[in-house]
């Protein structure tokens, strides 16, 4: 007897966060069919040699919606062992959407998510008015890994409401059509429904997406119909003093009434200057909610580079050139001498300065300089303005240098913290949204290299947990998140001391010609969707046997 295919002498990791063991795993079609000593051959061999074989990681925070249409390989995260990815956060999808709303819904993810709409209309079909017939054709596109997706509250609220479910709460009887029309996306295949509470989120006209001050009455009467059907309830709270607690006891209200799963963004407050408020989600879990936090396992923020727009607020003239062209434009003397003194014109620059990071020169981006190693503090140590040195080293590296400006999780300590709390998964990065200013997909890279192999803060069992078992058990998917006979075939074999990230680049690849931001992995031998080879030493393979994973009541 023989099997399509077999790992060979790993070290495998099976997600439950018991300790490693070494061992082989044999493959049939998409579902692991034995593991420990495998005599059988595979018509196919990975030879692992000591490696760790993992189950496939979960992403449980993107914005890949429309990015899914053009490219079905989804990157970045297929470089960084993601197998599945969960779409529809933050209150923003394109379903469902009657005909004449395709517009509004493209321009607000545009506003929210920095997302063009002229790639969101015209990379997608807009083939669909129910979440079930969007899902539909997300499958058509054969993507490269397992998609699942959440129904929007700005979608539902808008299909339901139209213009008045911006500024006007529904009346009882629209309450319950949203209710319905959220719990009949999740009965068609929806994991589970998303909400965002974050003020800033915006329409093209200003004003925050529909769902955005929703009362409990409404949340409730939507989780009531989405635990119906087994859904998750996603929200975005606002870390804002004043709202943070309102936000967190709304959890409850959802998990009670729904009597299901809730997942939140989570973040460390200290940044915000916020006391921590999470107490209130240990003393909800200790009541029996099942309420969940995603963070970033490192501080998230802005790309600042050549390519991007993330620079000097003087420099209007290097933004109005073409991305392509810039690098030519800054060796001419007389261009640059222009720029540096228009940046030493503007008070803006140096507080600009004092919260840009250069990442180095070296393979692997630095994302853990403290607040005072900053663009500034290496201006004053070479006597020079800070335009001049950011331009210096942009020069020195044709083009390639890479400032981090993080915003939020910036004070490691609290994030250390943050992440020992046993109900927050890492993830977060936000792959597909905020295309030309943030590039966090590469986290799980960052957790495996930083916090395992560098810190040892966090043991490889426990972060593979995380990522997978963990994560698994957000979404309730019961036959993916560990290895085990049964499982799917999810399946990374990746070097824990080789594995990283690598520095983030533009690359024009949307319709349109948009660019974009990725970042590229080092340290996998091959990544496994559903039993076949996507990823073979950090490089696509071009397979895609990736599926739309639904809901299952």
């Amino acid at each position: 007897m023989s099997h399509d295919l077999v790992i060979r002498d790993g070290s495998i990791v099976d997600g439950t966060g018991a300790e490693p063991y070494p061992g082989d795993i044999a493959i049939d079609g998409d579902t692991i069919t034995a593991m420990g000593k495998v005599v059988d051959r595979g018509k196919e061999e990975i030879r692992a040699d000591g490696l760790a074989v993992t189950p496939g990681f979960i992403d449980l925070h993107t914005h890949l919606d429309a990015q899914i249409g053009w490219d079905p390989m989804l990157t970045p995260i297929s470089w960084h062992g993601v197998t599945t990815a969960l779409l529809g956060n933050c209150g923003v999808t394109f379903a469902p959407c009657k005909p004449a709303d395709r517009q509004f819904l493209a321009e607000m993810m545009e506003t929210v998510e920095d997302i063009p709409r002229e790639a969101i209309l015209s990379g997608l079909p807009w083939n669909w008015e129910s979440y079930g017939e969007y899902l539909d054709t997300l499958e058509s596109m054969h993507p490269a890994i397992n998609v699942t997706g959440m129904v929007g509250h700005g979608a539902v609220r808008f299909y339901v409401m139209g213009h008045r479910g911006i500024d006007e709460n529904p009346t009882p009887e629209e309450i319950h059509e949203i209710a319905k029309v959220a719990g009949q996306s999740v009965k068609d295949g929806a994991i589970g429904f998303s909400t965002n509470r974050l003020p800033g989120h915006r329409l093209p006209d200003g004003r925050s997406i529909p769902g955005t001050f929703a009362e409990a009455e409404e949340l409730e009467a939507i989780a009531r119909e989405v635990g119906a059907h087994n859904g998750l309830m996603q929200n975005v709270p606002w870390y804002d003093r004043n709202a943070i607690g309102k936000d967190l006891d709304l959890l409850g209200r959802q998990a009670r009434a729904g009597g299901g799963r809730v997942l939140f963004s989570v973040v460390e407050t200290e940044t915000f200057r916020i006391d921590d408020p999470h107490q209130t989600v240990e003393d909800l879990r200790a009541d029996g909610c099942e309420i969940y936090g995603v963070t970033v396992p490192r501080p998230g923020g802005f790309v600042s580079m050549l390519k991007t727009n993330i620079f000097f607020p003087a420099w209007a003239k290097l933004r109005a050139i073409d991305i392509d062209k810039r690098l030519d434009a800054i060796r001419e003397e007389g261009f640059r001498r222009e720029l540096i003194e228009a940046a030493k014109a503007d008070p803006a620059s140096i507080p600009f300065a004092q919260g840009l990071r250069w990442m180095g020169n070296a393979e692997r981006p630095v994302y853990t300089k403290p607040p005072e190693d900053n663009l500034k503090a290496l201006a004053d140590a070479a006597g020079e303005h800070p335009a001049e040195t950011w331009l210096r080293l942009v020069l020195d590296s044709d083009g390639a240098a890479v400032f981090h400006r993080p915003f939020f999780n910036t004070k490691f300590d609290a994030v250390e913290t943050l992440m020992q709390r046993d109900w927050v998964v890492p993830g977060l990065g936000d792959a597909g949204a905020h295309v030309s200013q943030i590039m966090d997909s590469g986290w799980p890279s960052f957790l495996l290299s930083y916090w395992v192999r560098d810190q040892g803060k966090v043991s490889l069992a426990e972060a593979i947990r995380r990522m997978t078992g963990a994560a698994a058990r957000v979404l309730d998917l019961k036959d993916r998140g560990t290895l085990a006979p049964g499982m799917k075939a999810d399946i990374n074999v990746l070097d824990p001391d080789r594995v990283e990230e690598r520095h983030p680049t533009v690359v024009r690849d949307f319709p349109h010609g948009k660019s974009r931001l990725v970042q590229r992995a080092a340290g996998y031998a091959a990544t496994l969707v559903n039993g076949r080879v996507i990823l073979q030493d950090d490089e696509h393979t071009g397979a895609r046997p990736g599926r739309v994973l639904r809901s299952a009541p």
